[in-house]
């Protein structure tokens, strides 16, 4: 059973290495080297995670059997919305339900800042069917479609899914 904890910004360090095998692995077949070179720096330089969490980014560090294994990131986003920034398994441990128990903690989680009726809302690659089909499967629906340029002529193409959360 994997276990979960919150991140702090001494963790800041082991998120990005997280990343650096989590993120290229996800994306190799769907951006180019150079974009997905440009996203690490953008999302996931130490001092980019440092500035996310100061902006109220909530890291959450999953481990299996002793080893990290993947992580995700919630953020309030107004009023009764909440964003799904991350949420990433790295390769060696998919099939174990990581995923599903990382979003279940997600879920977890605003709820237990927020006991109202909200919304938690997530931006996923329009070519990512792996993940589309999960966030599916979880019950998330597509609410729209975008295409968001990121800088230095790159795009982020995605569906923004959303899932009311009782």
């Amino acid at each position: 059973m994997p276990t979960l904890r919150q991140a702090a910004k001494d963790d800041i360090t082991l998120i990005h290495e997280l990343a650096c095998q989590a993120f290229p692995a996800t994306y190799r077949d769907l951006l180019s080297r150079e974009q997905i070179d440009f996203m690490m720096d953008w999302m996931y330089s130490p001092a980019n995670l440092e500035k996310q969490m100061e902006e109220g980014h909530v890291y959450f560090i999953a481990s299996h059997e002793g080893k990290d294994c993947g992580y995700l990131s919630v953020q309030p986003e107004g009023p009764g919305v909440f964003h799904l920034q991350k949420i990433y398994v790295l390769p060696g441990f998919q099939g174990l339900h990581i995923g599903s128990f990382l979003f279940r903690h997600a879920i977890s989680y605003i709820r237990s800042i927020h006991p109202e009726p909200c919304l938690m809302r997530l931006n996923v690659n329009r070519d990512n069917t792996r993940a589309v089909e999960f966030y599916q499967r979880m019950g998330m629906r597509t609410l729209e479609r975008g295409d968001f340029h990121i800088g230095h002529g790159y795009y982020m193409t995605d569906y923004i899914m959303g899932l009311d959360i009782a």
